[in-house]
C-alpha cells in the first residue's frame, strides 16, 4: 500500500465519527392540532379544506407527517368543557400546539406556560391571550381573524343593504355569543337600522343535529333574513349551514368565503385560507427555534365581501347595484 493511500485511510477514519454525527437525521418534531368541532378523521389532507391547506403548507416548508413530524389530533366535538381535553393535549408534550379556537386557546394558556401555542382566534387582546400584538410576551402567538366586535355588526349592515325591506332578522347563535360583545354590537346596529333582531338559539353540544334543530324551529314567515354568528364551532358546519339556509329560502349573511362559493347568498370575512397558511408558517418558525413571545400576533386588515347572484336569484332577491359595485367578488 502506498504511503499516501495509507495516510488517506487513517485520515478518513479520524473524521468519520464527525461526519456520521453531521449526517444524523434531524430530530422528529411533534405537534398537536386541536379544533372545537371538526372531527379528528377530517383533520388531514383531503379531509376538511382548512386542515388540508394548513398541512400542505407544512409540507411545503419541509415538515412531513411520518418522516420528520408526528401529529396528534384532538377535537372538542362541539362541547365547551375543555378540562380533560386540554390535560390530554399537554400530556403528549408537543413541541407546538396549534389551536383553532379562542376558548380552547384560553384553556390551553391556563394549563401550560411552557409549551408554545399558535392560535387562530378572535381579538387576542380583548380575550386576554396577549397584551401586545407586536410583542406577545408569553407562550402564545398566532393570527386573529376578527377585526373587533364592529365586524359582527357590519355583517348585519351588509345584509340590510342587500335586503332593504328587512325588518325582522334572526341571529343564529349560542346564548353566550348573543349576550357577549359581538352579539351586543349586532343588536346596537339593528336598533340603529330599525331592525327587530332576535336570537335563533343553538344548543350545546354544537353539532349537526344542534344546527338542524335550530333551523327546523325557524319559520320562513317570521323573518326577513338570517345572520350566522361567528362562533368557533360554526366553521366545522359551514357547508351544512348553507344547505339549511337554502332549504328555508331566507337571505342569509354567512361568515366564510367558502360558504358564498358553495351557494350561500353572501359572506364577509378576511381571507381565512391565507390566515391558516400564516399560522402553520408560525408553527414551523417555532419548530426551527423561534420563540412565540417574540413573534408578532398577526391581525388581518383586509376583509372581503362576496355575493352570489345565483343564490340571490334562487330566492327571488335583487341585489342593489351599489352593493354589487362594492363587493370584492360577485359569483354569477
Amino acid at each position: 500500500m502506498r504511503r499516501r493511500e495509507f495516510i488517506g485511510l487513517i485520515g478518513g477514519a479520524a473524521v468519520s465519527p464527525i461526519a456520521a454525527r453531521a449526517q444524523q437525521p434531524p430530530k422528529i418534531k411533534r405537534i398537536a392540532l386541536v379544533d372545537p368541532a371538526v372531527k379528528v378523521a377530517d383533520m388531514r389532507i383531503g379531509g376538511d379544506s382548512g386542515f388540508t391547506v394548513g398541512l400542505q403548507e407544512l409540507q411545503r416548508l419541509g415538515y412531513i407527517e411520518g418522516q420528520n413530524l408526528i401529529i396528534d389530533r384532538f377535537s372538542a366535538d362541539g362541547k365547551r368543557e375543555y378540562g380533560d381535553l386540554v390535560a390530554e393535549i399537554v400530556s403528549t408534550h408537543p413541541d407546538v400546539i396549534l389551536a383553532s379556537s379562542t376558548p380552547i386557546t384560553r384553556a390551553l394558556k391556563a394549563a401550560t406556560s411552557t409549551i408554545p401555542i399558535v392560535a387562530i382566534t378572535g381579538d387576542p387582546i380583548r380575550f386576554g391571550l396577549i397584551s401586545s400584538l407586536s410583542h406577545p410576551g408569553g407562550n402564545v402567538t398566532g393570527v386573529s381573524v376578527d377585526a373587533g366586535v364592529e365586524l359582527w355588526g357590519k355583517r348585519l349592515e351588509l345584509l340590510a343593504e342587500a335586503v332593504p325591506r328587512a325588518r325582522n332578522v334572526l341571529f343564529v347563535s349560542t346564548q353566550g355569543a348573543w349576550e357577549d360583545a359581538g352579539g351586543k354590537a349586532t343588536r346596537e346596529v339593528a336598533q340603529r337600522l330599525g331592525i327587530a333582531l332576535m336570537i335563533a338559539p343553538v344548543s350545546f353540544p354544537i353539532n349537526e343535529q344542534a344546527y338542524r334543530d335550530t333551523f327546523q324551529a325557524i319559520q320562513r314567515n317570521q323573518a326577513d333574513g338570517l345572520v350566522i354568528a361567528n362562533i368557533t364551532e360554526a366553521y366545522a358546519y359551514r357547508f351544512l349551514l348553507v344547505k339549511l339556509a337554502q332549504q328555508i329560502g331566507l337571505p342569509t349573511m354567512f361568515v366564510f368565503r367558502e360558504q358564498a362559493e358553495a351557494g350561500g347568498l353572501m359572506s364577509y370575512s378576511m381571507d381565512l385560507k391565507n390566515a391558516i397558511r400564516v399560522a402553520y408558517g408560525q408553527v414551523v418558525e417555532i419548530l426551527r427555534g423561534s420563540k412565540p413571545s417574540e413573534m408578532p400576533y398577526v391581525q388581518g386588515t383586509r376583509f372581503e365581501l362576496v355575493i352570489n347572484l345565483k343564490a340571490a336569484k334562487a330566492i327571488g332577491l335583487t341585489i342593489p347595484a351599489e352593493l354589487l359595485a362594492r363587493a370584492d367578488e360577485v359569483i354569477e
